[in-house]
């Protein structure tokens, strides 16, 4: 039955992209930290999708278990797998698309900020190796605190002379996934029918979804919109508490990694509409990053969407993200430049 289901999955995808099988570009994408919580189910969902022609799993340490558990899955995808800095270069070498889940995940009690000193060393050394292997590449930035990642990933590049601001995503998918559940839950609509967009930033009230846009249209109650914003700023708590202390959001996040990179590739295959949100860098605020939609194409982002009208709610929540936005993104600045 699964088979079917996947054979089904995967035939509707290409039909949606309007492509015969035989026409679709080879296209490579890396996953960093591919054994680690979310990288595991990233993979095994980056191997089902038909626009990957060959997967690098890369982590520290037991990805070649990972790549020959996922390397039997019979889809498109070569997958290889590469353990250690001495593997880096050979994982990223012709990447069109790169996935970074690497660092460690949110324990009960830590905030995102807490994860700061940790993962922002990560990212800068995979960020690093980047612009030396594949600089080209649209780089999708999964690890935390995504508000101070992504200006790091952006400094990096900078450096090394290689940044190009349509080519580097803070993926904040999951907030748009949180926000379709949950509204359609409220709204009483069918979920697959839902749109949310969701702006500013990747962590609690820097996370803002605009309800007074979703649709279908529901006429929800101030109280219940202030409660589905509340329960979508704090989605990843309610996970790692769920989890009592073995672990956070992984399987969400891998879904929604993989939703993502998936908009990247249609993007690049020429698919005409492909809109996310996502952090980018941004004239849409006074801020140099900011979270709205974006359309994608064949260089990455195409444009950078504006905000759209806001309800009084969402105007006040836009004002009181902005010092803590800011503050995340200096501080991932300061990171990167210290060394």
């Amino acid at each position: 039955m699964f088979r079917s289901v996947a054979r089904l999955a995967a035939g509707k995808h290409l039909l949606r992209r309007g492509y015969a099988s035989g026409s679709v570009p080879e296209r490579k994408v890396a996953v960093l930290g591919a054994a680690g919580g979310i990288g595991q189910p990233l993979a095994l969902l980056m191997k089902l999708n038909p626009l990957v022609s060959q997967l690098a799993l890369y982590d520290i340490a037991n990805t070649p278990g990972v790549a020959a558990d996922v390397s039997h899955i019979n889809t498109r995808s070569k997958v290889a797998g590469y353990v250690g800095e001495e593997q880096l270069g050979q994982a990223l070498e012709g990447c069109d698309v790169v996935i970074i889940p690497a660092g460690v995940p949110r324990k009960p009690g830590m905030t995102r900020d807490d994860l700061f000193n940790i993962n922002a060393g990560i990212v800068k050394g995979l960020c690093a190796a980047i612009a030396k292997y594949c600089p080209n590449a649209l780089v999708n930035m999964i690890s935390n605190p995504v508000n101070s990642t992504v200006p790091i990933a952006a400094e990096v590049f900078k450096k090394a002379g290689t940044y190009d601001e349509k080519k580097l995503f803070g993926v904040t998918t999951l907030d748009v996934v949180r926000a379709k559940t949950f509204y359609a839950g409220k709204a009483k609509v069918n979920v697959a029918d839902v749109n949310v967009p969701v702006v500013g930033g990747h962590a609690g009230i820097t996370i803002l979804p605009l309800f007074s846009q979703a649709t279908p249209k529901a006429n929800l109650a101030e109280e219940d919109i202030k409660a589905l914003t509340k329960r979508t700023q704090d989605g990843g708590t309610e996970v790692v508490e769920a989890k009592a202390g073995k672990g956070s959001a992984t399987l969400s996040m891998a879904y929604a990694g993989a939703i993502f990179a998936d908009a990247c590739l249609k993007g690049l295959n020429g698919v005409p509409d492909v809109v996310e949100c996502s952090f980018v860098q941004s004239t849409v605020t006074e801020l140099p990053f900011f979270a709205s939609k974006v359309r994608l194409g064949k260089n990455g982002v195409e444009e950078v969407l504006g905000l759209g009208p806001l309800s009084d709610f969402e105007k006040e929540g836009l004002e009181s993200l902005k010092p803590e936005l800011k503050s995340s993104i200096e501080k991932g600045i300061k990171f990167a430049n210290q060394s």
